[in-house]
């Protein structure tokens, strides 16, 4: 007796999204599962940022279906999307640099007790949750303005995390990083897939995506243009695909076989 195999945690099929007579999206396909981290890249108008924000309920497809474990589910709003299971996290972040780290985790979203905020409780569980990401974050009382790139970053990350999601979304989370600090939100990024996160990792950086992506999907265009296992793939093949380097007369003509022999 065989099993069927088991769906994907997040399953996008036949998605389009049209502004105007600008085709944003056309027909995308993507899967991610759980445990895994799965890279989008393309070049600028590929569709990287309208997918995500189909993905978040800012925009709603079109057409097509997004199914969770097999179960198609209609995501019409920011908080149908967040009630889902997926968490966002924008390249702009969207911290308030006058609040300290635990105020930017809750906000919105403050623990009370008889109507009063608890500190106390909102500071312990945001040591548990910084400390399950092994963020390096010196006090959890330091206003988020005097934080490093890196630590800004994890602070975003680890706020998208309560409320408990199983997909995060990361937009360009490295971007405008230095070295180390890049190093740091890469293995923040491992430590999510090692915990069981379906991770969507949107990123212009090639060594990035290599370094801890498991698939990379290529949009180009609005479409799919190819869907990678870094293992089995080199950085020119991705970039290839990006530029549409093998659509050309030569490929085309040589696809055509015999019908253009004379």
């Amino acid at each position: 007796m065989t099993t069927s195999p088991t769906p994907p945690l997040l399953a996008m099929k036949g998605i389009s999204k049209r502004f105007g007579a600008v085709q944003a999206l056309k027909d995308i396909e993507l899967t991610v599962s759980a445990g895994e981290v799965v890279a989008v890249v393309g070049d600028n108008g590929a569709g990287k940022s309208t997918l995500v924000k189909v993905l978040a309920g800012v925009h709603h497809a079109d057409s097509g279906t997004v199914s969770l474990d097999g179960s198609p589910v209609r995501i019409g709003s920011p908080t149908d999307s967040r009630d889902l299971g997926i968490a966002t996290v924008y390249q702009d972040l969207a911290l308030c640099d006058n609040l300290d780290v635990v105020a930017n985790l809750w906000l919105g979203r403050e623990i009370t007790a008889l109507g009063v905020i608890d500190e106390v409780l909102m500071e312990k569980e945001s040591w548990s949750l910084l400390r399950e990401l092994s963020a390096k974050i010196p006090s959890i009382r330091t206003a988020v303005a005097s934080l490093s790139g890196g630590q800004r970053q994890t602070v975003a990350i680890a706020r998208s995390l309560i409320g408990e999601p199983r997909i995060v979304i990361l937009d360009e989370p490295t971007a405008a990083l230095g070295v180390a600090q890049t190093a740091e939100v890469l293995n923040l990024i491992e430590r999510l897939r090692d915990k069981g996160y379906g991770v969507l990792l949107i990123s212009h950086n090639m060594a990035d995506v290599l370094a801890v992506a498991d698939r990379v999907v290529v949009l180009r265009l609005g479409r799919n243009n190819g869907d990678f296992r870094v293992a089995d793939v080199t950085s020119e093949d991705i970039i290839a695909a990006i530029t549409g380097a093998t659509d050309n007369a030569v490929t085309r003509r040589a696809g055509r076989g015999s019908k253009d022999t004379l």
